[in-house]
């Protein structure tokens, strides 16, 4: 019998978060789960009883905070099979309204802090030559959405970003994995107020997104219409794309409408 799974995940007290906790409790992993909201985390734990999930209250803007949580991990369980960088959030952001500190909010949840809570894993996974690591990137990535600016940059970093892990880290053993969801049911998408295709519960998609990393995938996207449509907008051209964008329905400012993580 195979000894269970060990999965470590941010951004663990909500939305695709906690559905992919939820979804690798259910498979009988070991856990270990960092968010802001500690009283969150421990709900979910008590949903659990019988499974071993350990709890990190903790922002990954604060890499001090996320290296002692993996300390805290590695020395109760050893080296993660899975370490899942999914903490995220998105704010409407406009340049020349002063929201310059929503732009630099979401860059460092969505972008530093991927790459923050891989760095106390990734020097360790080398040596040991195996373990997966997972971002949770974005369709928003691809093109620069307006008045999403903020987000697309960051998901368009992440994705760069993670491309280049993966190459680094492939000649040492240690998969890296990007899944970029579309739309996903969650507090995030909530309030968008705009029509969201191919809508998805985040247990669907947690359950994909599982066998995607069991498969050690490369790149991914949830639902699997919304692959067709970042390829399509890839290749579109600047003059057709600002057309039909030009007036599409946007999220509104941080300052005008709480954003939800």
């Amino acid at each position: 019998m195979n000894p269970p799974l060990k999965v470590f995940i941010t951004g663990a007290s909500s939305g695709i978060g906690l559905a992919l906790a939820a979804e690798y409790a259910r498979r009988g992993a070991i856990l270990g789960l960092v968010a802001r909201r500690g009283d969150l985390l421990a709900e979910f734990a008590q949903r659990f009883p019988q499974h071993s999930i350990s709890i990190y209250p903790a922002d990954v803007r604060d890499a001090a905070a996320l290296a002692d949580a993996a300390a805290q991990f590695i020395a109760r369980h050893g080296l993660p099979d899975v370490v899942i960088a999914n903490a995220g959030i998105s704010k409407g952001a406009v340049t020349g309204h002063g929201d310059l500190d929503a732009f630099r909010e979401v860059m460092d949840v969505n972008y530093f802090g991927t790459v923050a809570t891989f760095e106390p894993f990734a020097q360790a996974l080398r040596v040991a030559r195996r373990g997966t690591l997972v971002g949770i990137a974005s369709v928003a990535g691809v093109r620069g959405l307006p008045g999403s600016g903020a987000y697309s940059a960051s998901k368009a970093a992440a994705l760069k970003y993670l491309e280049s892990l993966r190459v680094e880290m492939r000649p040492h053993g240690v998969a890296v994995v990007t899944i970029a969801p579309g739309y996903i049911r969650t507090p995030m998408t909530a309030h968008n107020p705009y029509p969201m295709p191919f809508l998805m519960d985040a247990g669907r998609f947690a359950e994909k997104t599982a066998d995607a990393i069991a498969r050690k995938t490369r790149f991914a996207v949830f639902p699997w219409p919304m692959r067709v449509v970042a390829m399509l907008l890839h290749v579109l051209p600047r003059w057709l794309y600002d057309f039909a964008f030009e007036k599409a329905p946007r999220k509104p400012r941080a300052s005008d409408a709480k954003a939800t993580e």
